[in-house]
């Protein structure tokens, strides 16, 4: 598909206060998009906004509040006139066996990207068929392959994957594009937050190559830059993604015998791990929740 110019070009960008959301953010801007930043983390967000080379804006709204979401999507529109492009991108995270994992943080998860993800399509659906628009809904390796000790981060991105394929079914008749995009382990502050526990670090860093390698950020991005201005259904922020769709059908029955083994050996280590959000995005969503 031919590629599409973003100048001139409104995009919002859920998560945008850091990582992915604000590189994306970033690169957007550089090839002449307006950007709407939106997040929980006010300060950050205006910040970010002030580095952009285009107009922007920034909004404080949490992705799973229906009327604070629709409230941004009348007020970008409002502000910009249209909406190009809309990234739901916004997510956090949280690691750690399941039975002794923290109820309100694997719910926490689940409802930041999953229901957080269907918020923002909802808000802004409405002025993408008004502008033909697109729709990128940022996911994971971790929708490809199970991963023992991710129960909620892996439910949230398999969901999204099928959400967001369901609706492209739904809105390509009104000239709306949904893609899906997929990142293996990117250097974020969420990654990085993950490793600083060292059965979580161990455990992937067991993984066979390529899955086990932290991978730069900026390159990744570039990928999904590239795939926005083709208006891709799938994009794959490394190159060997796409190789796992043709293989994903094995995957839950390998990860199930390898990994009963692997968690197995790391079994006297799991007391005491910590369960909740993890990296420096969780520890906002939590400050924002009243659970710093």
């Amino acid at each position: 598909m031919s590629k599409v110019s973003l100048d001139g070009q409104v995009a919002v960008v859920t998560g945008a206060a850091r990582g992915v959301g604000e590189l994306l953010a970033r690169k957007l801007s550089a090839r002449g998009a307006k950007v709407a930043l939106v997040g929980l983390e006010a300060d950050a967000l205006k910040q970010v906004s002030e580095r952009l080379h285009t107009e922007s804006q920034a909004w404080y709204a949490d992705v799973t509040d229906h009327e604070a979401m629709s409230r941004v999507a009348a007020e970008v529109k409002e502000r910009f006139g249209k909406v190009d492009i809309v990234v739901a991108n916004a997510g956090v995270a949280s690691g750690g066996p399941f039975v002794d994992s923290d109820p309100e943080s694997w719910r926490r998860v689940i409802e930041v990207n999953l229901i957080g993800s269907a918020v923002t399509a909802r808000a802004f659906l409405p002025v993408l068929m008004e502008s033909r628009g697109y729709l990128l809904q940022i996911a994971s390796l971790a929708a490809i392959t199970p991963a023992p000790m991710m129960t909620a981060y892996c439910a949230s991105k398999s969901g999204v994957e099928a959400y967001a394929h369901c609706l492209r079914a739904e809105v390509g008749y009104k000239g709306v594009g949904v893609g899906v995009a997929y990142l293996s382990w990117t250097d974020t502050d969420m990654v990085r937050g993950a490793d600083q526990d060292d059965v979580m670090r161990e455990l992937r860093q067991k993984l066979p190559w390529p899955a086990g390698k932290t991978y730069p950020l900026g390159p990744a991005v570039d990928r999904l830059v590239a795939g926005i201005e083709r208006r891709s259904s799938h994009v794959y922020g490394q190159w060997w993604l796409r190789g796992m769709q043709g293989v994903r059908g094995y995957l839950p029955g390998i990860i199930g015998a390898v990994g009963a083994r692997e968690v197995g050996r790391f079994s006297g280590r799991l007391q005491g791990m910590r369960t909740g959000l993890v990296g420096a995005g969780g520890a906002a969503d939590e400050e924002a929740r009243g659970r710093g």
